[in-house]
């Protein structure tokens, strides 16, 4: 009997290409598990903005499979991929606020959308905003924040609902070094305490040591390589999984 982990992302023999365009994704096979937090990075024009979009489910592949939470996303009708969707939090690099809408509501978004109880919002949002210092912001609209804040609210937003998979591209490149690190510590938190899958596009080689348990994806030209074995084995359970601490 095996103690291998259900995955919760699989992709078999992907390949994305844009209208005629040569392939801009190719071969790529691997598989994502749950609770475990990976690194996907590779030069610019790797192709790692595109992989992303087909882990959020903005694209579909030209060829390939891909399963999602033990779902056929290729057969999948359209009209059920919304369902998928809200199971994902998405921190994009431009951010997409509701540009209308103040911090603390951005914030809220996905709760509401859920349903949620609003003093449970109220309670979550605010400590969401505490917690990434913008407190003070909570009633400015996006077109009176700077880049780094517009980039904490949109990170505060993509975790609050707790998702069952992060996914993040260059999500610190408009914060300081120390507000890097602490939303960096953030997306961990989320994953060993409530087991949401991370994954952080980054070119910023330096937080790639920053998480211990993390794995490493490194996209070249459109294919993977796998310096940490991230694509062929299941992490390693953590010594305080389970602990309840």
């Amino acid at each position: 009997m095996s103690d291998r982990p259900a995955e919760i992302v699989k992709f078999d023999n992907v390949g994305l290409r844009y209208g005629t365009d040569p392939e801009v994704l190719s071969n790529l096979s691997f598989t994502l598990y749950p609770g475990s937090f990976y690194f996907l990075t590779g030069a610019s024009g790797a192709g790692k903005t595109s992989l992303l979009k087909l882990l959020y489910l903005a694209q579909r592949p030209s060829r390939g499979g891909i399963r999602m939470f033990g779902q056929d996303l290729i057969t999948m009708p359209r009209d059920r991929l919304p369902d998928l969707r809200r199971q994902l939090g998405v921190v994009f690099q431009n951010f997409r606020l509701v540009p209308h809408l103040t911090a603390f509501d951005n914030v809220a978004l996905p709760l509401r959308l859920a349903g949620a109880d609003e003093k449970r919002v109220i309670k979550a949002v605010s400590d969401m905003l505490d917690w990434v210092g913008l407190s003070h912001r909570s009633h400015a609209v996006p077109a009176t924040m700077s880049g780094g804040e517009q980039q904490r609210v949109a990170i505060a937003r993509a975790v609050i609902a707790r998702p069952r998979i992060l996914i993040a591209d260059e999500p610190t490149g408009n914060v300081d070094p120390e507000m890097a690190l602490k939303l960096l510590r953030l997306f961990e938190a989320l994953n060993h305490r409530v087991g949401t899958t991370v994954v952080v596009a980054t070119h910023d080689v330096h937080l790639l040591k920053k998480v211990p348990d993390s794995l490493i994806m490194r996209l070249n030209k459109g294919q993977l390589s796998d310096p940490t074995g991230a694509l062929r084995y299941p992490p390693r359970p953590s010594a305080t999984s389970g602990s309840g601490t």
